[in-house]
């Protein structure tokens, strides 16, 4: 129609392409520190390139760079959609895409480098902590903007979701990073001891809870009931699970600092609070999952779908484990070991990994001018061996966890220990095999998403997306 108003989708193109672009780069870096644990000298002992500083890039590709890039994809093209407008300053959604990247980019350069402040999810130094938190600014003045002047008076509960997340993560960087710089690449905490864990923690288990939780939570709300083409299940579940998950999961943290110096009334709190956790978690995943009722059969024919349904399963499961492994006797068994690894990934490759890619997935052939991705065989394909994969490799960790925390626990009848630690990691070689042949599917299965993406945006022809007319109007 002739000077319709059109959706702002420049920005959403960018960061939905480099999802998958940097999906690759994070997976692949993972398949290469789990090949290090299996081969020590994999990789000729390049400094560079060891075990202690891929790791951290790793981390950071998968939960910053793919994570990041389709949270911002989504909530930009999710905003628009449910408010009827287009993106408020348009100028600043793209600084935020470049910004964003030189972010990663900059992560990619540093940290192999050994340039490093030690905190878990927030290894980055000060001068790329204070341009992330630059962009992170500037990506809340345009989602809030987007909602300020929006069109239609409701706020869709993807959009709370979306906010709670961008909101908060701003304010757990900006504490969390507060940090006295010595050099350009140096700096240290403006916290000491065991102040430092505890507001670490905060931020660390909060970077789940709302980087990697309510943000894609948000996808979960739009894409789930548009993909089935059904309401969401329970309208009133989904207001409720909002409030009751951003309230308590501010107070989990504790929970990573069982048997430290942190005093004993906190790690009980970060306890009980994990453990009122499972109830909101599991009432989204019931949402969502039962969006489906009466469309069941929709499953069969439809991978895209299957990516975002079973995506609630790995949700529901990791949000069962982890509040399970906040209890204290239950911690004393599995922390440290591999268990922890697996429940990591059982939500990063399963809950985030297959959301995040069933949601790219519908949006990619929408904002590239496709009527459909171009393989939907090479969609179902990926989503059996992402499966598989995901399946293999927490299995392993899974085993391997348990196995450990009982042989560092085992005692003598005189009390000596019975399996020296080297013992252990001995027993747990054969997991790490298994471990890595699960990490080559998944990211097989990713390699295969970047082709069908490539071959999807070279038939397609971008037209403008007109924004609705209100009825009224």
């Amino acid at each position: 129609m002739a000077g319709q108003a059109q959706y702002d989708d420049r920005v959403v193109r960018q960061f939905a392409l480099m999802t998958v672009v940097w999906g690759v780069v994070g997976m692949l870096v993972g398949v290469i520190i789990a090949a290090q644990l299996a081969f020590p000298d994999f990789l000729g002992g390049i400094p560079w390139l060891s075990y202690g500083r891929l790791r951290p890039l790793h981390t950071n590709a998968v939960i910053f760079a793919f994570g990041g890039c389709s949270l911002f994809a989504t909530s930009y093209y999710v905003v628009q959609r449910t408010c009827h407008v287009r993106l408020f300053a348009p100028a600043l959604a793209s600084f935020t895409f470049w910004g964003w990247t030189a972010v990663i980019v900059l992560a990619a350069v540093t940290l192999p480098l050994g340039f490093t402040s030690g905190k878990e999810y927030a290894e980055l130094e000060w001068p790329i902590d204070i341009l992330i938190a630059i962009v992170w600014v500037s990506y809340a003045i345009v989602f809030f903007g987007t909602l300020a002047t929006r069109k239609v008076s409701h706020i869709y509960v993807a959009n709370w979701f979306f906010g709670a997340f961008i909101l908060t993560v701003a304010v757990l960087h900006i504490v969390n990073s507060a940090a006295i710089p010595v050099t350009l690449f140096k700096s240290y905490s403006a916290y000491a001891g065991v102040q430092d864990a505890m507001v670490q923690w905060w931020y660390g288990h909060n970077a789940v809870g709302f980087f990697l939780t309510a943000g894609f939570l948000g996808m979960m709300y739009y894409f789930i009931p548009k993909q089935a083409e059904r309401p969401i299940y329970s309208y009133r579940l989904s207001v409720v699970h909002f409030w009751a998950l951003i309230f308590t999961y501010m107070w989990a943290g504790p929970h990573h600092l069982h048997y430290t110096a942190l005093p004993d009334w906190a790690q009980s709190l970060g306890m009980v609070f994990s453990l009122i956790l499972l109830a909101p978690s599991w009432g989204g995943m019931i949402n969502g999952i039962m969006t489906l009722s009466g469309a069941w059969h929709k499953l069969r024919d439809d991978p895209i779908l299957k990516f975002l349904i079973v995506s609630l399963s790995f949700y529901g499961m990791s949000t069962f484990e982890g509040p399970m492994m906040s209890i204290k006797t239950v911690n004393a068994l599995s922390h440290y070991t591999d268990w922890t690894i697996g429940h990591v990934h059982s939500g990063a490759l399963g809950w985030v990994g297959l959301v995040a890619m069933g949601s790219v997935y519908f949006l990619i052939p929408r904002v590239f001018g496709a009527t459909e991705m171009w393989s939907k065989r090479l969609i179902e394909i990926h989503f059996w061996i992402a499966t598989i994969g995901i399946v293999i490799y927490i299995a392993a960790m899974w085993i391997a966890g348990v196995m450990q925390g009982l042989m560092w626990r085992a005692v003598n009848d005189d009390g000596t220990l019975t399996y020296s630690f080297i013992e252990s990691v001995k027993a747990t070689y054969p997991f790490y095999l298994v471990r890595l042949f699960g990490g080559v599917l998944y990211l097989g299965g990713v390699l295969l998403m970047l082709y069908n993406v490539a071959r999807t945006i070279m038939a397609g022809r971008i037209q403008p997306a007109p924004i609705p007319v209100p009825a009224h109007a």
